[in-house]
């Protein structure tokens, strides 16, 4: 293909973006020649997929008034093989992305996104730009299979509510998932048969949070019968208390109070209460604040 001969390609294929017929260039908003053709258009054509741009050549008078080229049969392109965006991960250094590269490459995966990065953390940058990418391709052409291809179930989350959220982001752009192993091999339409999958992911989720929160539930119930409340650890303690009031009772002024008690645990150990504080425990039951 040279840039001559792409736009003569091109033009064999309505423009889904504009609406020129087979035999026209694209046009802009204001109806005028647009100066390179829109992007659904050239990724028609196979061999014109990877490129960046195809302009409108001189002769077709970019910026001028748009008119009717010549009719021509209009191409129905040919099924074209899916685009399959893969990503690699694992967690550590140590370990090695060869296997899921190779695997990943014999699947015809192009491009393919790696990193070593934990699950743990939120962001992962090479995973946000794979499904960038993804998301661009069917965006431009929608007709176009776009599959998400990685090795196995825990390369895309190892929680289920993760893996909810990427499913539904999946789902909610028609793009598939692709599993290379593990019992859950196979290639997975969130529209179609796959559904089922994406239903499960959120199955999981669900029933990761009600896990979450029974196992919650019960080890606050196991700490207040060992005596354990939980929450921020106490300030004051009642020997604290009784020597705060045995003090104010002598008439010593509450700041003086605050600087002779010293907090017995936490973050503060060590230090002085404020003086709001200790105003606080001298009223209750009643007692005066000044």
């Amino acid at each position: 293909m040279t840039e001559l001969a792409d736009p003569a390609v091109v033009e064999q294929f309505d423009c889904p973006m504009c609406e020129a017929p087979a035999g026209s260039a694209c046009r802009t908003r204001g109806g005028k020649v647009a100066p390179k053709y829109h992007t659904p258009r050239f990724m028609l054509v196979p061999q014109l997929r990877a490129e960046l741009e195809v302009r409108t050549p001189a002769e077709r008078g970019p910026g001028r008034i748009w008119q009717t080229g010549p009719a021509l049969d209009v191409v129905v392109p040919a099924a074209a093989r899916p685009t399959r965006v893969g990503y690699a991960r694992c967690s550590t250094a140590q370990q090695e992305l060869d296997s899921q590269l190779d695997a990943l490459t014999q699947a015809g995966c192009e491009p393919v996104f790696a990193e070593k990065i934990s699950t743990r953390i939120k962001l992962r940058p090479e995973f946000a730009k794979a499904m960038d990418y993804a998301r661009t391709i069917k965006q431009a052409v929608p007709h176009q299979r776009v599959i998400f291809t990685v090795h196995e179930t825990k390369r895309l989350g190892r929680g289920a509510a993760e893996l909810l959220a990427i499913a539904e982001e999946l789902r909610r752009h028609e793009i598939e998932l692709e599993l290379l192993s593990g019992p859950l091999q196979g290639i997975y339409n969130p529209s179609g048969h796959g559904a089922a999958l994406f239903a499960f992911f959120a199955g999981m989720a669900e029933s990761e949070r009600e896990y979450i929160r029974e196992k919650s539930l019960e080890g606050q119930a196991s700490a207040r019968e060992r005596g354990r409340h939980g929450g921020r650890p106490k300030v004051f303690d009642d020997d604290m208390i009784a020597y705060a009031r045995s003090l104010r009772e002598r008439g010593v002024p509450v700041p003086e109070i605050a600087a002779k008690l010293v907090i017995p645990s936490g973050k503060n150990k060590g230090g002085h209460p404020s003086v709001a504080s200790v105003y606080r425990i001298l009223t209750v039951g009643g007692e005066a604040a000044c």
